[in-house]
This record gives structure tokens, C-alpha cells and sequence, in this order.
């Protein structure tokens, strides 16, 4: 049996040709929509010049309202909130906040930086709302969501120890290893060790009244449809409400147009979370 190409496997931009068609339209839509949204823009959570996020409030909430988080991708090198702006306008339209982080990116941190920068920004945002937030992610934010909800909290001053008890990662990246051969690692620069001390997959499950939800595009490469039904199982094999969602006709960028389609089963999900 031949060995799998993980470059081929994991190099979205390669098997998505129109990729940059998607992503130009999706900057269309977000600054489309800036304009009429009831947005705190460019807060800070700390000192960096990319450790900023803006907050989209529902513009008929009175006082506090359900919070997500969305969580860009990019493979932890490129991205940034303001091309996913778009994300927020169904989820406002249905009385939900939401949160939209920028990060430092590799190769000028390490992905370890950048899973301790999401800690302080959702830090920073129960500060601000008070809310326990559902963290949602996309591809390296994908990531970043299963690691924020495996992250133990009692660790972290000033918050709850149960500050996230749900997310919702979209095409994740759960086990990093399969990522060293590959061009992707020529700005992560992981190696064995720090792969698998990044890798949410082989870190202690999170409680086992926490929810995840691994969706992945049907679309997709065998290799990011294995990494969702990995720590789909994995995690409900040690009691986490843990499971996998393969979205039909979609790859590996248009999963995030479920998160602005109205009828979507994934906006749904994602609002019950939210209201739970």
C-alpha cells in the first residue's frame, strides 16, 4: 500500500482551486456587512499587534445576550478576523454575540504562543460580557477551539473553571504530527515533540459535561475526515458529548458558508449552544 501524501492531503489551497475566488468573496461580504452591524471594533487583549478582536452585538439585545466565538483559520500563519466579519450576521440576527479574535502568526511565533494568546483573549472576554462563550473555529481555528475547550481553566486566574463548555470545530486539525513533512511546517517549524504537545487529540479529554462537535466538509481529504472522527471518538470514549458531522457538498473553505446560510443545520446547532 502505498504511504499517504499528507501534502496532498492537508495543502487546501492546492486541492481547492478556487480558493482564492472563495476568499474574495467572503472579504466582499464581511465589509458589506461592517457597516450596518453594532460592532465594537479592534478591542484589545493584549500587547501584540495582532492580539485585538472586535464584538458584534445583536442590535435588538437589551443587556447581556448568548456569546460565540469564531476563530479564523490559516494553518496558524495567515488569516485574519476582519476577511470573517460575514460569520457574525446570522448568529446577531438571532440575538447572539459575537467574537471575533486576531492572533500572532508563525513563523514569527509558535503555535504553542498562539494556544496561550486565545487563553488571554477569551480571558479578556468574559472580563468584558460575562458570558461563557461557545468557541467556534475553522481549520487552525479548528484547533485552536478543541484546545480552548480541553484547556484546563481552574489554571487561569479570574475566570470560571468551566468557562468553555462547548465548541464547534470546523475541518480542525487535531493530531499536528502528520503536519512536519509537509510545506505547511516550513513556518509552524514543528517538530515531534512540540507537535504532539500541540495536539488536542493526545491531551487529557475535557469533563465529561462538555460538548464538542467535529464537523468536517464532505469534500474533503481522507485525512481531515479521519482527524474529526479521531477526536470525535476519542473524546466520547472518555464521556465528553463528543461527536462527528460530515456537511455534505462542501469542502474544506465553503464549510464556513453554513455558519451564514439561514437554514443551515450547523447555524442551528451552533445557536442551541449558544442558548443552552
Amino acid at each position: 500500500m502505498p504511504a499517504l501524501d499528507y501534502e496532498a492531503e492537508y495543502n487546501n489551497r492546492r486541492r481547492v482551486p478556487e480558493y482564492p475566488e472563495i476568499t474574495a468573496r467572503r472579504q466582499k461580504e464581511s465589509a458589506a456587512f461592517l457597516p450596518l452591524a453594532n460592532v465594537e471594533p479592534d478591542l484589545i487583549y493584549g500587547p501584540a499587534e495582532r492580539q485585538r478582536y472586535d464584538l458584534f452585538r445583536p442590535k435588538t439585545a437589551a443587556g447581556s445576550s448568548p456569546l460565540v466565538v469564531f476563530i479564523h483559520g490559516g494553518y496558524w500563519q495567515r488569516g485574519d478576523r476582519k476577511d470573517n466579519a460575514f460569520v457574525a450576521r446570522e448568529l446577531n440576527a438571532r440575538g447572539i454575540t459575537v467574537a471575533l479574535p486576531s492572533y500572532s502568526l508563525c513563523p514569527a511565533v509558535k503555535v504553542a504562543d498562539i494556544v496561550a494568546e486565545m487563553q488571554r483573549f477569551l480571558k479578556a472576554v468574559w472580563e468584558r460580557t460575562n458570558e461563557r462563550p461557545v468557541v467556534v473555529g475553522h481549520s487552525a481555528g479548528g484547533h485552536l477551539a478543541a484546545a480552548m475547550l480541553a484547556n484546563d481553566w481552574s489554571k487561569v486566574g479570574g475566570v470560571p473553571a468551566d468557562l468553555v463548555r462547548s465548541a464547534y470545530a470546523l475541518s480542525g486539525v487535531f493530531d499536528l504530527a502528520p503536519l512536519i513533512g509537509t510545506s505547511i511546517n516550513d513556518a509552524t517549524k514543528l517538530d515531534a515533540a512540540s507537535a504532539r504537545g500541540m495536539s488536542p487529540l493526545l491531551w487529557p479529554a475535557p469533563p465529561k459535561d462538555r460538548t464538542l462537535i467535529a464537523a468536517v466538509g464532505g469534500d474533503e481529504s481522507q485525512e481531515f475526515v479521519r482527524q474529526s472522527l479521531a477526536i470525535a471518538g476519542a473524546w466520547s470514549s472518555a464521556g465528553v458529548k463528543a461527536e462527528c458531522v460530515v456537511v455534505p457538498a462542501t469542502n474544506h473553505f465553503t464549510i464556513v458558508d453554513e455558519l451564514a446560510r439561514p437554514d443551515s443545520a450547523m447555524l442551528a446547532r451552533v445557536v442551541a449552544l449558544a442558548r443552552q
